[in-house]
């Protein structure tokens, strides 16, 4: 009896921490509500005040960020330096929970456009303060709608759409995402769970999943010493499963692994899966770092790809992974000049060439000059011929001599005009053929705050 009623009471001790989160995220959710509402009706302090209040509920970084936009939609719309200031301050703030954010960028530049709208107020005549300045008409800064994805048991992880798209987060995570998706939520020792998600940009949405304990299959970790390599089960014909860091729940029984990305090495590795235990695989990539090459644009249809003499597309547009280091990239197309450039390529970037091919010139010129250079030999090789066929009584043969040497001319003059054929031939009429290059990094960026742990993948979900 006293051994049920001990574990009774080390039930309900736990319990009382997850019922009073529980409790905190739904007044958070009615507070993030609320305070859209009062958004949309223009009530901004009303506003600010309940994203506060729903931050003080559940320390979600994003209200922070809300906080801020509501200051600075009041101080947009009555030129407030005040409220101004106060969208700085939590726009900071924000910052400083979430040092790595994706919008760093982004947001830095918002404080320093609205810190010099508060300098331009602060000198204006207070009976009419000026409209807002072009930079801040130009700012899109507008509340977030917010996410919160849980489990129970946390440290659970969470994919987006497709497990081949990697680990998106680890549970407890929020923040915003755009659009329909498909989320995939797996956990060592548990049952997968997966769930359509559906954000409404004026609602914070929560999804919650409790995993059950799975005891009939194994969990796999894969790790690399490259991130983002591919990851290959049993049947490399049937594509990726994932990409490094990867784990997950698989059946029972002897499988094989291939690891491979672009510049290494391919690893394959064999392991049998115990039901109920974790297996680890480490693969150790051996290889060159590459950068991209992106060919992309209009008029490239049929178009070859040369990358230092050996083509690496037959038909463009492509995308295609290069070793590091400079290289000589030569895009040609049947009719058309050739566009040829050398690129420095360094690794975990992206070169973006959008190619402007030219036609090649007519040869008409050449032609013409061919067919009269052939017909001036023609008629220079008759003449020699006839000449010296001439006999003593012949009608031309007191003309023999200038005959000859008319021939001789004309075969000069067949030399000439050949020439000039080939230059007609060879010669580059024309504007060349030119292109655009833009380069991007396309390294993952790990970003982790309070309640969100991630990647930044270079543009915002």
């Amino acid at each position: 009896m006293a051994r049920l009623l001990l574990a009774l009471l080390l039930v309900s001790v736990h319990a009382l921490p997850a019922a009073a989160q529980a409790d905190a995220l739904q007044r958070a959710q009615a507070l993030f509500d609320d305070a859209q509402r009062d958004i949309a009706s223009g009530n901004f302090d009303g506003a600010a005040d309940k994203f506060k209040a729903a931050y003080e509920a559940r320390e979600l970084p994003d209200l922070l960020y809300n906080v801020g936009t509501a200051y600075y939609l009041k101080g947009k719309k009555q030129s407030d330096p005040a409220a101004y200031a106060l969208a700085v301050e939590y726009y900071k703030k924000y910052l400083v929970v979430m040092p790595k954010a994706q919008d760093k960028g982004e947001v830095d530049k918002a404080i320093g456009i609205i810190a010099k709208e508060i300098e331009r107020l602060k000198g204006a005549t207070p009976e009419a303060p000026p409209p807002p300045s072009e930079e801040v008409q130009k700012l899109e800064q507008k509340t977030r709608s917010l996410v919160v994805i849980e489990t129970e048991p946390q440290g659970a992880n969470i994919y987006l759409d497709d497990k081949k798209n990697g680990v998106f987060a680890q549970t407890p995570w929020s923040g915003s995402l755009d659009g329909t998706h498909r989320v995939i939520i797996e956990k060592r020792g548990h049952k997968s769970k997966e769930s359509t998600l559906s954000p409404d940009p004026n609602r914070l949405v929560v999804l919650q999943v409790v995993l059950s304990e799975e005891d009939y299959l194994g969990w796999l970790e894969i790790r690399s010493n490259v991130p983002g390599a591919s990851i290959f089960l049993d049947d490399k014909a049937a594509g990726a499963i994932g990409k490094t860091p990867f784990s997950g729940n698989l059946k029972p029984g002897k499988h094989t692994v291939w690891i491979s990305a672009d510049g290494y090495d391919e690893t394959q590795h064999e392991v049998e899966i115990i039901a109920g235990e974790t297996h680890e695989i480490v693969s150790n990539l051996t290889g060159t770092p590459v950068g991209y090459l992106d060919i992309r644009g209009t008029g490239l249809d049929g178009a070859r790809v040369y990358v230092d003499r050996e083509m690496v597309c037959e038909r463009a547009p492509c995308r295609k992974p290069v070793a590091e280091g400079t290289h000589t990239i030569a895009v040609a197309r049947d009719g058309y000049k050739t566009y040829r450039t050398r690129i420095d390529v360094q690794a975990k970037t992206e070169l973006s060439i959008k190619p402007s091919l030219r036609k090649k010139p007519s040869r008409t010129d050449a032609v013409v000059a061919y067919v009269f250079a052939a017909a001036i030999a023609g008629g220079a090789t008759y003449a020699y011929i006839y000449q010296g066929d001439l006999e003593m009584g012949d009608k031309h043969f007191d003309q023999k001599d200038n005959i000859k040497y008319g021939a001789y001319g004309g075969w000069g003059l067949a030399g000439v005009v050949g020439l000039s054929a080939v230059y007609y031939t060879f010669r580059d009429k024309g504007p060349p053929s030119t292109g655009t290059i833009d380069v991007r990094a396309v390294a993952l960026e790990p970003t982790v705050g309070p309640g969100y742990s991630g990647v930044s993948l270079g543009g915002r979900f």
